[in-house]
C-alpha cells in the first residue's frame, strides 16, 4: 500500500521523527517506552509488511533478550535484592527492569530509524538543508542511500558473475573465497566511481553555489499546515508535561515514578496520538480509497 504520509511535505516528516525519536531516547517511563515501542512496530509492519515481522523475529527479539540479560550481569545497583551470583554480586530488581528498559529503547530506536530511512529519502534531505548545509547534506543523502543502494549494486554483479560461473556457490571453499573477492572488489571500483561521477556531476551543476536556484516537487499545502500544527502542538504540551513532573520515572536505588494521575494520563494520551500520527494517516487514506473503488 502506499505510505500517505510519506506524501506528505519533508518538514513534517522530518518534524515527526525528529520528536518521536528524541522523547523515545529521553522518557524511560514505562508507559512512554511501550507506547513509543508498539507504535514504532506498527509503523514498521505498515511500510515493510511481512519482511518486518520477519526481521523482528529473527534479529530484534534476540537482541531485546540479549541486552535485557547483559546489565543485570554488569550493573548491581539497586535495593531489591533477588538473589546472589556465584561471582557473590547481587541481581537486583532494579538492575534487571532497567536492563529490559535499555533493550526496549534499544529495539524502539531501531525500528523508528528503519521508518525514517524509508520515509525520509535523500532528496527530501538535500530540499530541507541544501541551501544551509550543502556539503554535509550531500554527504548525509549519500551515506543514507548507501546501504539499499550497495545491496541493489551487489545482487547485479552477482547475478552477471554467476552467469560466467564465477559466483561464490560454484567451486570448492577457495574458489568461493576467491569468487567472493572478485565480486567485492567490483563493489568498491564500482563505489569509488561512482562517488567521482556524483561529485563531478553536482560541481558542474553549480551545487553549493551562492545564489544557485533548485527544482523541487514539495508543495506546501493545507494538510501539511495541519499537520505541523498536530506534531508542534503535541510535542509542546508534552515537553511542558515533562518539564512538570508529569513523566518522571526512576530506577535506582528503588523504582518510584509518576504515572497515575489525569494529569499523567493527558501525556500518554497525546504521546499515543504523537507516534501514531503516519498510521492514522495511511488508514484514513486507505479507508477512503476503498470507498471511492466501491463507487465505481
Amino acid at each position: 500500500m502506499k505510505d500517505t504520509f510519506a506524501g506528505y511535505h519533508p518538514i513534517v516528516n522530518f518534524s515527526f521523527f525528529v520528536s518521536v525519536l528524541a522523547f523515545s531516547m529521553i522518557f524511560t517511563h514505562p508507559v512512554c517506552l511501550a507506547v513509543s515501542l508498539v507504535c514504532s512496530l506498527t509503523y514498521s509492519g505498515y511500510l515493510n509488511r511481512e519482511k518486518a515481522l520477519r526481521f523482528n523475529l529473527r534479529f530484534m527479539l534476540p537482541m531485546l533478550i540479549v541486552t535485557a540479560l547483559i546489565n543485570p550481569a554488569f550493573n548491581h545497583e539497586g535495593a531489591t535484592i533477588l538473589l546472589y551470583l556465584r561471582s557473590g554480586n547481587p541481581l537486583t530488581l532494579e538492575s534487571l527492569v532497567f536492563g529490559i528498559t535499555a533493550a526496549v529503547i534499544l529495539i524502539t530506536m531501531i525500528s523508528w530509524f528503519s521508518c525514517f530511512n524509508k520515509v525520509f529519502t535523500g532528496d527530501k534531505f538535500i530540499y530541507l538543508f541544501g541551501r544551509v548545509i550543502p556539503a554535509l547534506s550531500l554527504i548525509l543523502s549519500m551515506t543514507l542511500r548507501l546501504v539499499p543502494h550497495f545491496k541493489a549494486q551487489m545482487k547485479v554483479i552477482s547475478s552477471a558473475q554467476k552467469y560466467i560461473g564465477r559466483n561464490v556457490s560454484n567451486g570448492n571453499i577457495f574458489r568461493k573465497a576467491r569468487h567472493g573477492l572478485r565480486i567485492l572488489s567490483i563493489l568498491i571500483t564500482w563505489a569509488l566511481e561512482n562517488a567521482i561521477e556524483t561529485a563531478d556531476s553536482m560541481k558542474s551543476r553549480g551545487y553549493g553555489l551562492p545564489g544557485r536556484t533548485a527544482f523541487s516537487i514539495y508543495n506546501f499545502r493545507r494538510r501539511d499546515l495541519t499537520a505541523l500544527a498536530f506534531i508542534i502542538a503535541c510535542t509542546g504540551y508534552i515537553i511542558t508535561g515533562a518539564s512538570l513532573g508529569g513523566l518522571y520515572f526512576r530506577y535506582f536505588p528503588t523504582i518510584k515514578g509518576n504515572g497515575d494521575g489525569s494529569y499523567s494520563v493527558s501525556l500518554y494520551s497525546v504521546y499515543l496520538a504523537l507516534c501514531l500520527s503516519p498510521v492514522v494517516i495511511n488508514l484514513w487514506e486507505d479507508k477512503k480509497w476503498i470507498a471511492i473503488e466501491s463507487k465505481i
